[in-house]
């Protein structure tokens, strides 16, 4: 007769994996729940197939990319697992890594299945016993005890459960957002799901006609129709036939995804939004200035493009001369006046990018929103008033930029729990 297992975890994604296989090392009894019938499926899409598994930066630094409140409550978990740490774990499941620009770590084999498989083998030499096609449809709790009830029929019950199921980022992994239906049943407040780290989508067809084209080192900022700025960061750009991609634009798509999942609901449009870009984030506006004023008095009447001491593609400078309310063919720095020249400064400055919506769940890296970590214990990741139940990964209502930062998170709040668990 098979022994009921001490915990259940739900999910067999990044953390469901990390958390089932630490508390089978710690001693727990574990069973291992996924509706999918393989694991880690959103680890293998991740990163272009290649998984951006951590960030080589520093714990504290890390942290502070997820917001004053989510670097807050992550603080324990960065503690327990900064990604030093998590570098070194994967190194000892034999999967060696290597550091990207922009902070980021991969496998060095360049195969998002090597992490996959290393985490599930890690699961199963445990001891963990784990279920595929186990979809659950409720998570009840029953006289101290909690009761899993599995859409097919049948019940799994267990002292003490763990929620993993993702949020509802990229649905053909299986995210598609079952977890919130549970955490809703059990009265617990959850902020509402929406796309994030995902493209935006702009309706000026001078944007789709930019396509392929790429801004390498520029600084996106977001502001809304009245002003407001929802965030800045110094990343890449694309260009794209629906709008703009890239870190720079997808790391701060979540207050547009927000805007837009709420006018939905009133049946209405996304507010207008503006990206707007500077093209040159190592100079400020006076020493920008200076060059076009230098450059002007040059002789042969040097163009914009000759005198910037960066590359901005000529289709972009074209495009940023008609935001300064001037010709669209080659620019000449001789023929500016003073209020041509400031136009011009603040166009390089702040090219503006008209923002329309997201391009939704399903092109989303992960979900902003979820269960609010007003209600979590950040040292255990337990539950508050639902003693017994633990939430870890997207679940919780925590999202931080591209760079392998999620998968951070993910991993620290599977491992916290994992060690609560064995106290």
């Amino acid at each position: 007769m098979q022994r009921e297992p001490e915990i259940v975890v739900v999910g067999a994604g990044a953390a469901g994996l990390w958390a089932a296989w630490r508390a089978a090392e710690l001693g727990r009894r574990v069973t291992l729940l996924e509706k999918t019938p393989r694991a880690g499926t959103k680890i293998l899409a991740s990163g272009g197939t290649h998984c951006n598994l951590t960030t080589t930066l520093e714990a504290r630094a890390a942290g502070e990319l997820f917001g004053p409140a989510g670097a807050r409550f992550l603080a324990p978990a960065f503690r327990a697992l900064p990604p030093s740490a998590v570098r070194e774990r994967f190194h000892a499941l034999g999967v060696e890594t290597v550091e990207a620009p922009l902070e980021k770590l991969f496998p060095k084999s360049g195969r998002a299945r090597d992490v996959r498989d290393a985490l599930e083998r890690a699961v199963r030499e445990r001891g963990v016993e784990l279920r595929f096609d186990a979809c659950v449809a409720r998570v009840v709790p029953s006289c101290e005890r909690w009761r899993i009830e599995l859409a097919g029929g049948g019940t799994v019950e267990a002292t003490r459960v763990v929620l993993a199921p993702g949020g509802r980022s990229y649905a053909k992994s299986g995210t598609t957002g079952d977890g919130y239906a549970w955490l809703r049943e059990l009265d617990l407040p959850v902020v509402e799901p929406v796309p994030a780290l995902v493209p935006l989508v702009s309706d000026a067809p001078w944007v789709h006609a930019l396509a392929g084209i790429a801004l390498p080192d520029v600084e996106a900022k977001l502001v809304d129709a009245e002003g407001r700025a929802h965030g800045k960061r110094r990343r890449p750009v694309l260009f794209t036939h629906k709008g703009v991609s890239g870190p720079g634009a997808m790391d701060l798509s979540a207050p547009v995804g927000r805007a837009e999942v709420q006018a939905g609901r009133r049946g209405q449009r996304c507010p207008p939004f503006q990206l707007l870009v500077d093209l040159a984030p190592d100079l400020d506006r006076e020493a920008l200035r200076g060059l076009l004023i230098e450059g002007a008095s040059r002789p042969g009447a040097p163009s914009l493009a000759r005198v910037l001491p960066f590359d901005v593609p000529k289709r972009v400078l074209e495009r940023v001369a008609l935001q300064a309310g001037l010709p669209a063919g080659e620019l000449r720095l001789n023929g500016l006046d003073k209020a041509r020249r400031h136009a011009l400064v603040e166009a390089l400055k702040a090219f503006a990018i008209p923002i329309s919506g997201t391009t939704g769940f399903d092109h989303a890296e992960v979900t902003a929103g979820g269960l609010a970590l007003s209600h979590v214990d950040r040292g255990t990741l337990e539950v508050k008033g639902r003693a017994g139940l633990y939430v870890c990964g997207e679940l919780l209502d925590l999202q931080g930029p591209i760079g392998g930062l999620n998968f951070q998170a993910a991993f620290a709040t599977a491992e916290l729990v994992a060690r609560a668990l064995a106290r």
